[in-house]
């Protein structure tokens, strides 16, 4: 399993749009992908699962792959977290 921490950045916090087009790229690797906030965890392949959390501007997030192509999914999405959120 490979974790990556992250503090959003941007001021709506992970909402829709952004949401979306990760969920997107997350579906495209076999392994389980799952963000984390305050305990509470979140399937990284379902909008609104990962909408649920309601991570808002400021808040810790943290990313977990685990299987088959995780190094390399940790790195797309670590990426995608670092440009868009």
């Amino acid at each position: 399993m490979r974790e990556f921490k992250y503090t959003i950045r941007d001021k709506r916090g992970f909402h829709a749009r952004p949401a979306g087009f990760f969920v997107r790229e997350a579906g495209a690797f076999p392994c389980s992908v799952r963000i984390v906030r305050e305990g509470k965890a979140a399937d990284g392949k379902k909008i609104f699962s990962v909408l649920g959390l309601g991570v808002k501007c400021g808040q810790e997030i943290v990313l977990e792959t685990e299987g088959d192509r995780e190094e390399e999914a940790m790195i797309a999405l670590s990426r995608f977290l670092r440009e868009n959120l």
